[in-house]
């Protein structure tokens, strides 16, 4: 009788041994959810800003586009060029909850081809002095580098919440839980080598 009771006793003990050891697993796999879920939130609200800058550029490059037109009128394949790839760029929505790194990538591009054709379209100016003069282009040329200023804040921004949510993601033991409820690793906005070079505003 006393072997059965020892046996009772002891299987209590690892049966409330297993439960604690589960119970604090579960504690760890629900907190660590959470402070995923978190980074990843963090990582959207930057997401809109980024759009959002992108979208100020968009807005100014009709009017940027006119003024070149009216005094480099011969201009007329560097314009087109610009008007096409703000066209692609602007077709290009992509909110925060269908941010994943195949439509990033897209949007990327697309902006990388303005930032490309828009150094383009400013090289223009050095050839018409009337162009540089004009006061209207000036404004034009002063907001644009406000703007480029603003996307590369927000984009730094942005990446520093990338980077945040991909070391819970990537690490042992976090990875764990972040595999088991599909959480991968984001991309970095990183600008091409020719976009990060363009437009240059200089006066």
């Amino acid at each position: 009788m006393a072997k059965d009771g020892s046996g009772c006793l002891g299987a209590t003990l690892i049966g409330g041994v297993i439960f604690v050891i589960l119970l604090i697993c579960g504690i760890y796999v629900w907190r660590s959810y959470n402070k995923i879920v978190e980074a990843d939130q963090a990582v959207k609200k930057p997401w809109a800003d980024v759009h959002a800058a992108y979208q100020k550029r968009a807005d100014l490059i009709p009017n940027l586009v006119e003024t070149v037109k009216g005094y480099a009128a011969h201009e007329q394949g560097t314009l087109t060029a610009v008007i096409e790839a703000r066209s692609a760029a602007t077709s290009i929505n992509i909110n925060a909850d269908e941010l994943n790194n195949e439509t990033f990538a897209k949007f990327q591009e697309a902006q990388d081809n303005v930032s490309s054709t828009l150094s383009r379209l400013l090289a223009v100016r050095e050839a018409y002095p009337e162009l540089k003069a004009d006061a209207h282009f000036t404004q034009l040329m002063n907001q644009l580098k406000e703007i480029e200023a603003e996307i590369a804040a927000k984009r730094e921004i942005f990446n520093a919440a990338v980077q945040d949510y991909n070391v819970l993601v990537i690490k042992f033991p976090k990875n764990l839980v972040a595999k088991m409820f599909g959480f991968g690793e984001r991309a970095y906005f990183e600008a091409s080598q020719a976009a990060q070079e363009a437009p240059k505003v200089q006066f």
